[in-house]
């Protein structure tokens, strides 16, 4: 049952993110999550770990391109490529 329950819960995070995409709306899924976990909170745990995952992902994604982006431009440039810096981190925990 639990791999059901993990398959719906991320085909409606995966909906759900794509919706909040198309609304401009980043917070969609706190709605969704209260109206799921009203009948399911096991249903709502896990919708809500997959939006985690798919939502911490997507960031981590994007600095991945942007740093390489970056590397890349460098260099072409004859420079060093800059150090992967996390935003908003001293790079201590990474």
């Amino acid at each position: 049952m639990s791999n059901v329950l993990n398959e719906l819960a991320d085909k409606l995070a995966a909906d759900t993110i794509k919706a909040m995409d198309a609304l401009g709306d980043d917070r969609l899924y706190e709605q969704v999550a209260k109206v799921l976990g009203a009948s399911s909170q096991t249903s709502e745990e896990a919708f809500m770990t997959s939006i985690r995952i798919r939502l911490a992902e997507r960031r981590a994604r994007t600095f991945l391109n942007e740093h390489v982006k970056e590397a890349i431009e460098a260099r072409k440039r004859g420079e060093a490529a800059p150090e992967a810096r996390a935003p908003g981190s001293d790079n201590e925990h990474l």
